[in-house]
């Protein structure tokens, strides 16, 4: 039985975790790796602290801060994939939590921090799965010298989709920006950046209809939405950068979710709506998605744990 156990690997399970172990809770870590969303970044300018940093360098330092805490147990290589209550008391505000895991493995803990960030949404548009690997991708850092002297589609104008159109300057011919709103919603000096190049093109009040091609992709059909009439473009590659879908499944029985499937918190506490269960990072309903605020929310969710775990054994002496 662990005071706390955290899941997930990303910057706000880190910080929940060095805190944790600073306030000597017996606190157990659960992930499949410590590859945030961006671990595939190649530069990254907004950490504090770090004028540029790669994702890759990032993950290694969290990672090696928070396994130099000695009071912490770390299970890598597991999804979590349920978590159920059990020894309730108190008329249900105060349960122990069971942990099962895609492994078959079981762990219980006093209190949680979910922390489990997320994961790419996809278009779910013909062709998508097909040319997975044959043209689809979704990592412009990791894949862009592969398109080289190509003609690609980059489809999201967000910050998603402006940081690939970067990542593929060096390396595309020509880069279709498909944006299905008539503006850009990425950072205004990143917008200003992809803007002023004579090899990018952007397609307003576009909508993704089907990737084509044969045994690659060779082009991308699209729907206008302001005149309803559908056109193609010939292409040999296809960059889906359209944000993320949070990784909360695992309590959805548990929290109130908000219809993205976000994890409702308090903003002040990082509680959940089930007394025990703290969250923080993408998988909330915070509306910044950024690794320095996630970083924060874990502090707070560690520290409000923490004050749980001790009001806890005041007021409930059976789960002391």
């Amino acid at each position: 039985m662990y005071d706390l156990i955290i899941v997930g690997g990303g910057p706000a399970a880190v910080a929940a975790g060095v805190y944790a172990a600073r306030k000597r809770l017996r606190t157990l870590v659960v992930t499949e790796n410590f590859e945030s969303q961006s671990f595939v970044s190649d530069k990254i300018e907004n950490w504090i602290g770090e004028i540029s940093i790669s994702g890759f360098e990032l993950a290694q330092k969290l990672e090696k801060h928070l396994r130099a805490q000695e009071t912490i147990t770390i299970q890598t290589g597991e999804r979590a994939t349920s978590i159920t209550t059990s020894n309730c008391t108190d008329g249900k505000r105060v349960c122990d939590f069971l942990i099962k895991t895609k492994q078959g493995n079981e762990y219980t803990a006093k209190s949680l921090i979910i922390v489990s960030g997320g994961r790419r949404r996809k278009l779910g548009i013909p062709g998508e799965e097909k040319f997975m690997g044959t043209g689809v991708a979704f990592c412009a850092t990791c894949d862009a010298p592969i398109f080289k002297d190509k003609d690609v589609a980059v489809v999201g104008g967000g910050n998603a989709g402006l940081e690939a159109v970067v990542d593929l300057l060096a390396y595309a011919r020509k880069i279709y920006v498909v944006v299905r709103g008539d503006t850009l919603r990425g950072d205004p000096v990143t917008q200003e950046e992809v803007k002023k190049h004579d090899k990018v093109e952007i397609i307003y009040n576009a909508e993704t209809q089907e990737i084509l091609g044969d045994k690659f992709v060779s082009g991308l059909r699209y729907k206008n939405l302001k005149i309803n009439d559908e056109k193609s473009i010939s292409i040999q590659g296809v960059f889906v950068e359209i944000g993320s879908v949070p990784n909360s499944e695992m309590v959805k029985e548990l929290v109130e979710l908000n219809k993205y499937g976000e994890i409702v918190v308090d903003a002040k506490t990082a509680a959940t709506s089930h007394p025990g269960i703290f969250a923080a990072g993408d998988v909330t309903d915070d509306i910044y998605k950024q690794n320095n605020i996630a970083v924060g929310d874990g502090v707070r969710a560690a520290l409000s744990a923490y004050n749980y775990i001790l009001n806890r054994k005041k007021e409930t002496p059976a789960s002391a």
